[in-house]
């Protein structure tokens, strides 16, 4: 068995929006959706997860076309169809609903038995105020463990 590997990260995520919660979900791909999610060339920063009828889907993930000469290639940035339990679905759906919320794809890997899921986060968006406050603590947590290892 390989070992579990991210084939893609959103790390603006956790800077633009307080994650409330996580849940990992299985995402529907074709082959060559596959290859090139392995070869690490795909970009979640701009995607974000959503119902529409009665399913949940990712939008606007960009998953390049695989450089080999396929007869049929995929579409770049399609809808991919998200695969929960009905019950965590509506779980999100009416979390999503409120004031807010939404969902923002944290990562896409592979687990250990190969197959791609996604990690969504339901998340509330930050604003700048606490983007800077955020800073600062890091700025000075950062300055403080650097002081502390120069004094022994």
């Amino acid at each position: 068995m390989p070992p579990p590997h991210i084939a893609a990260q959103n790390r603006k995520a956790r800077h633009d929006f307080t994650i409330v919660d996580t849940v990992e979900a299985g995402i529907m791909l074709v082959g060559t959706e596959v290859k090139s999610l392995r070869a690490g060339k795909a970009t979640i920063t701009e995607s974000y997860a959503g119902p529409s009828g009665d399913a949940l889907w990712l939008f606007n993930a960009y998953i390049p076309e695989y450089q080999s000469s396929m007869p049929f290639p995929h579409e770049t940035r399609r809808p991919r169809k998200l695969l929960l339990r009905k019950r965590e679905m509506a779980k999100l759906a009416s979390a999503v609903a409120k004031e807010g919320m939404t969902l923002v794809p944290l990562d896409i890997h592979f687990n250990e038995r190969g197959i791609a899921k996604v990690n969504l986060g339901l998340a509330k968006g930050k604003k700048n105020y606490d983007k800077r406050e955020a800073d600062k603590k890091r700025d000075w947590s950062r300055e403080k463990a650097r002081v502390m290892r120069d004094k022994g």
